[in-house]
């Protein structure tokens, strides 16, 4: 008998010993069976936001990055952890009917409270995009010198929206960002182990050119983009559209693809809704339902393995959104979309438009 407490005493005390009871892990004995649950994520989240246009007749592409840098934020991302690019000539505009806010809907919220100037105006460079993927601190040339310094197992977010061409994505300062030097970017950063895994949504005409036939599947990357390598992709939320901006405004407030994805995230419980889901949804309406001649066909390059992935892993997760259904489809209705190169064409004539109403009001009075 005394043997038998002897050796219950010493099973309590390989149990309880040690740190005490408040070491509670090591108090719990798990049946052979059981297994233990995976850790929800390990590292840090990243993530590297581009406008890359300039001028308010190409409104849309800024106010796309600013809405991502808000959705970022409500999950849970750090600003010292996204790097934001942008030309910064939108807000303040002498034509933009609301100064200082920037909007991504025609009822949205300001998108611009608050977006940090990381690389402003002639710091919107493609050297300094590859700078800041890699980590380079000593080869940022101005701006806020922020970089993506991460580690083997974080995971990067990259956004970039504007206008494209077969193997070419548009800055606003020369040089433009060219497919193959792009990719060998991701390959040095890929064998400096700076991350576990990165997810990129590019938005641009002919956004599939970049990487369709040369993006390496062994990279730990996955990609979608706005349109193949043929098409152009779609603005929205254009003036005398359906939907239509407030009528003060005389330029596309978002670009299809982008809105779709945004709206989408934000509609949605990311800890239960995948990559692919979320890829889904995206074509369907980016393709503005299966009508391409007012909509682009969205594509996915690199190693899709990953889709299976939850997006809260990339993108954070908003607690608003507990609630939330992982995947479903808000609205079927075709949305008022217009070509990227024609939007140029909408907003000089909505341009004319307007000097022609000012200069009759000025031979009324």
């Amino acid at each position: 008998m005394a043997t038998h407490r002897f050796l219950f005493l010493l099973l309590v005390l390989a149990v309880f010993g040690g740190g005490g009871l408040n070491q509670r892990e090591s108090a719990i004995i798990k049946l052979p069976t059981e297994k233990e649950e995976p850790a929800e994520e390990v590292g840090t989240r990243w993530a590297v936001l581009v406008a890359g246009s300039s001028g308010y007749g190409n409104y849309r592409h800024q106010a796309d990055v600013c809405h991502a840098y808000q959705l970022l934020r409500k999950g849970g991302l750090k600003e010292e952890n996204i790097v934001v690019f942008m030309y910064d000539d939108i807000a303040m505009n002498e034509l933009n009917p609301r100064p200082g806010v920037i909007i991504n809907h025609p009822q949205g919220e300001n998108v611009y409270a608050a977006v940090p100037k990381d690389y402003t105006g002639k710091h919107v460079t493609t050297k300094n995009l590859y700078a800041v993927l890699l980590g380079n601190k000593s080869a940022v040339k101005g701006g806020s010198g922020k970089v993506v310094n991460s580690k083997p197992n974080d995971r990067i977010f990259l956004y970039y929206s504007d206008h494209g061409g077969p193997g070419v994505l548009g800055m606003p300062n020369m040089p433009y960002l060219y497919a193959m030097e792009f990719i060998e970017v991701l390959k040095k950063k890929h064998a400096s182990k700076g991350y576990k895994e990165m997810v990129l949504y590019i938005e641009a005409c002919e956004s599939g050119s970049i990487f369709e036939g040369i993006m390496p599947k062994d990279l730990d990357i996955y990609v979608t983009t706005a349109s193949n390598a043929q098409e152009s992709s779609f603005g929205t939320y254009c003036p005398g559209m359906d939907p239509s901006p407030p009528p003060e405004y005389i330029t596309c407030l978002g670009d299809l693809y982008s809105v779709a994805w945004m709206e989408d995230s934000e509609t949605h419980n990311l800890k239960r809704e995948t990559i692919k889901q979320q890829y889904n949804i995206v074509k369907e309406r980016t393709s503005n339902f299966n009508t391409y001649s007012a909509g682009s066909h969205v594509m996915q390059y690199g190693n899709t393995s990953m889709i299976t992935e939850k997006l809260y892993l990339y993108q954070g997760f908003d607690p608003a959104t507990e609630n939330f259904p992982p995947n479903e489809l808000q609205s079927d209705t075709q949305m008022g979309v217009v070509n990227q190169r024609d939007a140029d064409l909408l907003f000089m004539w909505h341009m004319v438009r307007l000097a022609s109403f000012m200069n009759l009001k000025l031979l009324l009075a």
